[in-house]
C-alpha cells in the first residue's frame, strides 16, 4: 500500500510538469496570435489611410485617378466605375477594402495596364534587393560585434568606421561603390539585373549602413553579456572567447538588435527605391519614381499599401522571434505560474 502511494506521488511531479508545459506552449500561441491580430490591424489602418487619403485630396478625385492622362468621357466613366463614385461614401470604402483584400489594386490609366500585375511582376527584384541587403547588414554586425567586442583598438576602429556608414546615404555609398568595383575594376556590371553579380554592389549599398547600427546595437549588448555570471561560467570550462561570444553571448545580445532590424527594414523600403534608381534596377522602386513623376496615384496608392504589408510582416515576424528568444516578455501569469 505503502508502495502504491509513493507511485502516486513520485506520478504528480511529472504529470504537473506535462500540464505546465502544454499551458505554457499555449501561452506562447496566444500571445503569437495576439502580435498577428495588431499586425493585421495595422494593416487594415493603412489601407484606410489610403482611402481618406484620396478623398480628402484636393481637386477631383477623377482628376486625381488619371493623371496626365487624356481625359475622355470614356475614361472618366470607367474610374467612376471602377471606384464606385457614385455610390455612398461608406459603400465606396467597402468597395476598395474589398477590391485590395483580394489583390486588386485598380488599373493604371497612365500605364494603360492592370496594377496588381504590374506590381507582381516589379516585386520580385525588390525582394530579392531588400533580402540581399538584410543578409549584408547581419553578417556585418554580427562580424563586427564579435571580433571587437571587449578589445579597445577594434572597438574604436570599427566604431569610426560604423559612424562613417550611418553618415553616409545609401545612394552616395553605391556611386562610390560603382566607380571603385565597376567602372575601375570592372568586377560588377553597372547596372541592371542579369545575374546574381549585378545584386552585389546594390546590396552592400544599401546593407552596410544598416549593418553599421546593427553592429553598434549588437556590441553594446554583447559587451554587457559578457559581464554576466554565465559568462564566468563557460570560461571556467575553458571555453574560448570567441566560442563564448558566439555561441553563448550573442544569444543574449541579440534581443535588442533583433527588435532595432525589425523598425529598419521600413529605412530599407525605402532605401530600395534610390538604390535602384542608381543602379538602373527593375522594381518597386523604379515604377514609384515614375508614378510620382508622372502623378500615376493609383500605382502610388498600390506600392504604398504593400510596402506597409512587408513591413507589417516583418515587424510582426520580429515580434515573434522577440517572445521565442526571451521567455520573459510572455504574460505575467506565466511568469508567476512558472
Amino acid at each position: 500500500m505503502a508502495a502504491d502511494n509513493t507511485s502516486v506521488f513520485e506520478q504528480a511531479p511529472a504529470a504537473r510538469l506535462s500540464r505546465y508545459r502544454l499551458w505554457r506552449r499555449g501561452a506562447l500561441t496566444s500571445q503569437i496570435l495576439v502580435r498577428i491580430g495588431s499586425g493585421l490591424l495595422v494593416l487594415w489602418a493603412a489601407v484606410t489611410l489610403s482611402f481618406i487619403a484620396v478623398q480628402l485630396a484636393p481637386g477631383d478625385i477623377v482628376s486625381l485617378l488619371i493623371g496626365e492622362q487624356l481625359r475622355t468621357p470614356e475614361v472618366e466613366a470607367a474610374i467612376r466605375a471602377e471606384w464606385g463614385l457614385d455610390q455612398p461614401l461608406i459603400t465606396q470604402y467597402l468597395t476598395y477594402l474589398e477590391r485590395v483584400l483580394h489583390g486588386d489594386f485598380g488599373r493604371s490609366y497612365i500605364l494603360q495596364t492592370d496594377i496588381s500585375g504590374l506590381v507582381a511582376t516589379q516585386m520580385l527584384p525588390t525582394l530579392k534587393l531588400t533580402a540581399a541587403a538584410l543578409v549584408v547588414a547581419i553578417l556585418f554586425a554580427v562580424a563586427s560585434a564579435i571580433l571587437t567586442a571587449g578589445r579597445r583598438l577594434p572597438r574604436a576602429i570599427a566604431s569610426g568606421l560604423e559612424l562613417t556608414l550611418i553618415s553616409t546615404p545609401s545612394f552616395w555609398l553605391g556611386i562610390l561603390l560603382l566607380f571603385v568595383f565597376s567602372f575601375t575594376l570592372k568586377l560588377f556590371p553597372v547596372s541592371g539585373d542579369r545575374n546574381l553579380s549585378a545584386l552585389v554592389l546594390p546590396a552592400f549599398a544599401l546593407g552596410l549602413p544598416l549593418g553599421a547600427v546593427l553592429g553598434q546595437v549588437l556590441r553594446e549588448g554583447l559587451e554587457r553579456a559578457l559581464e554576466e555570471p554565465f559568462a564566468l561560467t563557460v570560461r571556467s570550462w575553458g571555453a574560448s572567447s570567441f566560442v563564448l561570444k558566439l555561441r553563448h553571448g550573442l544569444r543574449h545580445a541579440a534581443l535588442p538588435a533583433v527588435t532595432l532590424a525589425g523598425w529598419l527594414v521600413g529605412n530599407l523600403l525605402s532605401g530600395a527605391v534610390i538604390t535602384e534608381a542608381v543602379f538602373g534596377r527593375p522594381g518597386l522602386g523604379r515604377i514609384t519614381v515614375d508614378a510620382v513623376l508622372s502623378h500615376d496615384l493609383p500605382v502610388v496608392l498600390a506600392v504604398a499599401i504593400l510596402s506597409s504589408l512587408i513591413y507589417v510582416a516583418m515587424s510582426t515576424l520580429v515580434d515573434v522571434l522577440y517572445l521565442i528568444l526571451d521567455p520573459r516578455l510572455r504574460n505575467d501569469s506565466q511568469g508567476r505560474a512558472a
